[in-house]
């Protein structure tokens, strides 16, 4: 397994572009992506000038997306 990279929510936002999620709406500084067919949906904090925390980034990555990190950072 690849170690877990630093990533800013703009980096997290286009990956999970890539797998088909799309903007659901936004609320505050909260971004609500949801997949148009799986129908499953990840909520992604957008501060400016900060990584997401890593356990935040793993949950999102394999529980929301369902995919492992190797494959989500590969693409």
């Amino acid at each position: 397994m690849k170690k877990l990279p630093s990533l800013t929510a703009k980096q997290v936002i286009r990956t999970l572009k890539k797998f088909g999620f799309e903007e659901d709406r936004q609320k505050g500084s909260h971004l609500i992506l949801v997949h148009p067919i799986s129908k499953k949906r990840t909520v992604v904090p957008i501060h400016p000038g900060k990584t997401i925390k890593k356990p935040l980034l793993r949950a999102i990555i394999e529980e929301d997306v369902g995919v492992s990190i190797k494959e989500f950072l590969n693409r």
